[in-house]
């Protein structure tokens, strides 16, 4: 399930640094560890996007300018979402970087179907490898349209479903097809304009950090449905529970695809639930690409 988490925003113009995949998770880390639920102390099968909202580019980061800003947030297990929620709406005041957040509200994005083809992006960057300390091997680049691309993808995301040991043996053999094809078209139109769809990221991992190599590019994945599905709600490739590899259909309409969710907790009324609306104005809680302010 995608869950989309809208906080206010208390100081407009303040800004996050352009990659901020990792204070989100440190925050996110840091609530499930406080909650003291142990069993979701090393839950890895979660997956979230950047902070979504109305920016503006300076050379400090993205500056916010929209009143309530977006974070989705994804996981198969119910119950982990739940708890999750539970945590970010007992902290009233939140601290990103030089943001401070007010959680008002939660919706629940209407699960689209998927075939055994589908055409993605990448709300949030695509990694392929996962370094060793001390070692620089996380930043090889390697061309999306190579075999290597899509092999390292289909390792990582078999290695994780068989972890999860929600697939028997006979599932796992039948997941032989994999194959991503990046769109070409796109990278290299990108690369005519001299425009970056590769980029190094810094990952903080056991208070060790490493950097290693993101791409956010469109590609179809061919795969049978229930890897599908497991990309989609558990992410693709490395570090997804650090916020790498969260996907979304292309030609999605995400504003028109989710309805209010109220997470299990006694007491709790989500604040659509009491009557209030997002204002019209400000950005759209629906996790797409973020808007820019005029000059």
């Amino acid at each position: 399930m995608r869950i989309r988490l809208i906080f206010s925003l208390k100081n407009k113009g303040a800004y996050l640094p352009f990659h901020h995949q990792y204070i989100l998770a440190q925050f996110l880390k840091g609530l499930i560890v406080k909650g003291g639920q142990e069993e979701f102390f090393n839950y890895n099968y979660f997956n979230f996007s950047g902070l979504k909202g109305q920016t503006k580019v300076s050379r400090s980061g993205l500056h916010y300018y929209s009143s309530l800003v977006t974070l989705v947030v994804s996981a198969p297990d119910e119950p982990f979402i739940d708890y999750l929620l539970k945590q970010v709406f007992k902290t009233p005041k939140i601290e990103l970087g030089n943001l401070i957040l007010s959680p008002e509200y939660t919706e629940k994005e209407i699960e689209p179907p998927l075939e055994t083809s589908n055409k993605f992006v990448c709300i949030s960057p695509l990694v392929l490898l996962t370094p060793t300390f001390d070692d620089e091997s996380g930043k090889r680049f390697i061309n999306p349209d190579t075999d290597e691309f899509s092999d390292l993808l289909y390792e990582s995301t078999l290695t994780r479903m068989e972890k999860s040991g929600w697939y028997n043996q006979e599932q796992m053999e039948s997941f032989y097809k994999f194959q991503v094809v990046p769109d070409m078209v796109y990278v290299n139109k990108l690369r005519e304009q001299q425009k970056k769809f590769a980029r190094i990221y810094s990952v903080y991992d056991m208070d060790v950090k490493y950097e290693v190599r993101g791409y956010t590019l469109p590609f179809t994945l061919y795969a049978a449905s229930e890897v599908q599905e497991f990309v989609f709600k558990c992410g693709l490739g490395a570090f997804t529970h650090k916020g790498f590899g969260m996907l979304d259909l292309a030609n999605n309409m995400p504003s028109q695809r989710t309805e209010p969710y109220k997470f299990k907790r006694e007491g709790f009324v989500p604040y659509r639930a009491q009557g209030h609306e997002p204002r019209k104005n400000d950005e759209r809680a629906d996790g797409g690409e973020s808007k820019s302010v005029e000059e």
